[in-house]
Parts: C-alpha cells; sequence; structure tokens
C-alpha cells in the first residue's frame, strides 16, 4: 500500500506535468471543465494520465481525494 502524502505537488508529478505551484496555478487557469464532462474524459490528458485518474477513482486508491481536488479547482 502506498502511504505517502499526496499533495496537488505530488499528483501533478505523478501525472509527468511541472508540478511547482505556478505551473500549477497556470495549467488550472488554462484548463477548464464543463460540469457535464468527468475529469478522466478531459482532451488535455494523454491515455496514460486518463488510464490512472480513472483507475484511481475506480479502486478508490490513496490518490482519490487529491484527484477530487483537482476535479473541483477545473470547474
Amino acid at each position: 500500500m502506498d502511504t505517502s502524502c499526496h499533495t496537488m505537488s505530488t499528483l501533478f508529478a505523478q501525472l509527468g506535468l511541472d508540478n511547482n505551484p505556478k505551473a500549477i496555478e497556470g495549467f488550472v487557469k488554462q484548463h477548464r471543465l464543463p460540469d457535464d464532462m468527468l475529469l478522466s474524459q478531459a482532451p488535455f490528458w494523454n491515455e496514460g494520465q486518463r488510464h490512472f485518474i480513472e483507475e484511481s477513482l475506480k479502486e478508490d486508491a490513496d490518490w482519490s481525494e487529491i484527484i477530487d481536488e483537482l476535479d473541483a479547482m477545473l470547474r
């Protein structure tokens, strides 16, 4: 079991994205999601990122809470 602390920064690193605070802020400003779209369906993810998000949420993995926070930030 993964017992590391999951933050927005570690989530961005896991997704292969720049994870410094300015980069995260820029990502959120640049990418918006309509209310009727699942986070995993967003057109800006690559296949690996999409799969990670889908599987983490499906399995209610340790990453789920921070993924949900990202989802809320993008609305």
